[in-house]
């Protein structure tokens, strides 16, 4: 029987997209998040999202979703979140790239807060700063590395984030095969391993698609 190793604990539902498979699953949570207090505008026009765990964070802050009059973000997930909580969002990409490129595109006279981690890609922050566009960065969660040896092969590693890869390869080496949840993700892997293959969507379900495909 076929090993995937997962750097993030799944949901019993996507636990049982492998077992169906035919796939044994060892997993363990490669990064650690942790909210921080922070603080945030009465009123925000536009606000920024790039993962659901802003989100949670947002929230667990005590902050309204009222609060905020329109909302962009990356990825299905962290869409569907925010609209479960009353948010209105205008636009969702893939990448945060590609959100910036709209963002430049369709609203470069608008000013926008970012609600991320301490670990966030540059390219929001960097593209929306070269265009002369206001944007106020507001730190609402921590990531830090959890990194944790096996003395064991695995027939992939999934990997959800450039965090979860770096805490990985902290502590271990070659591997024979990673499976990633997009391009970013799969940026990062490539600096340990030659061994890269992306999902087709930067959903967990599909992420776990790919290795069960991959594999046969």
């Amino acid at each position: 029987m076929k090993t995937i190793l997962s750097t993030k604990k799944l949901s019993l539902s996507q636990m049982e997209l492998l077992l169906n498979a035919g796939v044994s699953l060892v997993e363990y949570n490669a990064i650690k998040i942790e909210t921080v207090s922070f603080e945030a505008p009465l009123k925000i026009e536009n606000a920024i999202f790039t993962s659901q765990n802003g989100i949670k964070a947002f929230f667990e802050n005590g902050v309204r979703s009222s609060a905020v009059e329109n909302c962009f973000c990356v990825g299905e997930k962290t869409k569907i979140l925010l609209e479960n909580n009353g948010f209105q969002v205008i636009k969702m990409t893939e990448y945060a790239s590609e959100l910036a490129d709209y963002l430049v595109k369709n609203h470069k006279s608008e000013a926008f807060h970012f609600f991320c981690g301490n670990i966030r890609s540059d390219e929001i922050p960097t593209k929306l700063n070269k265009n002369k566009i206001p944007l106020e960065e507001i730190e609402v969660y921590k990531t830090t590395l959890n990194p944790m040896k096996f003395k064991r092969n695995f027939d992939a590693v999934l990997f959800f984030s450039p965090s979860g890869v770096r805490s990985f390869f902290t502590e271990n080496e070659d591997i024979e095969m990673a499976v990633c949840i997009g391009k970013t993700t799969a940026s990062e892997a490539k600096n340990y391993t030659d061994k890269v293959v992306i999902s087709n969507a930067t959903t967990v379900e599909s992420v776990i698609a790919k290795a069960v495909k991959t594999l046969r």
